[in-house]
């Protein structure tokens, strides 16, 4: 008896290139599910909001604002990596141990470490492509996206090819806030221009302009002059300008620059904070916290990859079901892990931005604390027989 069990044992198990196929198919199935799943479940929740927003408030159409959200899809694929890994690692580890499959291993001398080697080789090239793709296709993606809602605000409001072409923005109650009369345009560029701004009450501002043309932060108008006229028709001031700035509702500058970390790969952005050192004193905090988000971002394009074989560390133990158990937990563990990551996550990046703690400690700081715990289980997970 004792024989046929090691025959059995060298035939399906102690070839370790049958072992390592066996593994890795099952992991890769389970992978490919889980991000599909994952990725979903992104794009039902934020994503899809970020559609609704962009249409309603700037005005976008929905063919456009739908081919922004395919080009921010690499960047939520990278989220969704460790995920579908950590997902594939627990399913199928799970899976195995409640068929009795891994204690078969085990009884054949085959330890955690070899059985874990091929999902954690597999976490490695995971790893590694989630890097590459957040340093070559997501900032090309995301430039793409910026572009492309810039390109939209222009076709909106600049009427090329028609003249005394006249648009108004409205205020409370459908009141009138601004009238602008263009005297032509071309080339995305308004000539002649002409602005009534009623937004003050008590006056009315008057903005003549020979050109102008659409920008993230409103519409820059050049080589004018602005009135101002109070409620009985006397002028009150006049100021000639070379260049001003109108915002009339459409201000996207902090939509169009709040993902430009995310937009330059790690070198670029080591460079870019190198080349614009900011003082942290209290004249300039805005610039000093945006310093400080950028730093965050920079350590971030590493730590979010080596995630993927963080999770797995913890994973790995967490699969492997006690013999009283009899149900597929792996499910519930994926979910439970992934909450506790980001939610940690979030705290220690709110923590970042706010100075609390150093940039580097607020992006590592999830990887740390799942590190600790998945080598204290893996350890007694390898020198305990559960």
């Amino acid at each position: 008896m004792l024989e046929r069990f090691v025959s059995f044992c060298k035939e399906k198990y102690n070839n370790t290139t049958i072992l390592d196929k066996y593994l890795s198919k099952q992991v890769i199935e389970m992978f490919l599910m889980g991000v599909i799943v994952f990725t979903t479940i992104l794009f039902a929740s934020d994503t899809f909001i970020t559609l609704v927003k962009q249409i309603s408030k700037f005005g976008i159409p929905f063919k456009v604002a739908f081919i922004m959200i395919l080009l921010n899809l690499p960047s939520v694929i990278v989220l969704t990596i460790p995920m579908g890994v950590l997902l594939a690692t627990v399913m199928t580890l799970n899976r195995l141990s409640l068929s009795s499959e891994i204690t078969v291993m085990r009884a054949c001398g085959i330890g955690l470490n070899r059985i874990a080697k091929p999902v954690f080789i597999f976490a490695i090239i995971m790893s590694l492509s989630s890097f590459v793709i957040n340093e070559s296709v997501v900032p090309v993606m995301l430039q793409q996206s910026k572009r492309l809602a810039l390109w939209a605000l222009e076709q909106k409001n600049v009427p090329n090819g028609k003249e005394n072409y006249v648009f108004k923005e409205l205020g409370e109650n459908n009141s009138l806030k601004r009238l602008f009369y263009v005297g032509y345009a071309k080339n995305n560029t308004l000539y002649n221009i002409t602005v009534l701004d009623n937004s003050k009450n008590g006056t009315l501002q008057v903005l003549q302009a020979r050109e102008g043309h659409t920008s993230p932060e409103g519409w820059k108008f050049e080589k004018g002059a602005a009135y101002t006229i109070g409620d009985d028709g006397d002028v009150l001031n006049t100021t000639l300008f070379d260049t001003s700035t109108v915002k009339f509702g459409l201000d996207l500058s902090k939509e169009v620059n709040k993902n430009m970390a995310k937009e330059m790969n790690f070198f670029k952005l080591l460079k870019y904070l190198s080349n614009n050192k900011v003082n942290n004193d209290e004249d300039d905090k805005t610039a000093a916290k945006n310093r400080r988000v950028y730093t965050i971002e920079l350590f971030d394009k590493i730590a979010l990859p080596i995630t993927t074989i963080v999770f797995v560390l913890v994973g790995v133990p967490l699969a492997i079901t006690p013999p009283r158990v009899r149900y597929n937990r792996g499910f519930l563990f994926s979910i439970l892990i992934i909450f506790a990551y980001y939610v940690i996550r979030a705290l220690s990046i709110s923590f970042g931005e706010t100075g609390s703690i150093n940039a580097f400690l607020a992006a590592w700081l999830p990887n740390f604390v799942l590190s600790a715990w998945g080598a204290w289980l893996y350890y007694r997970k390898v020198y305990t027989i559960t």
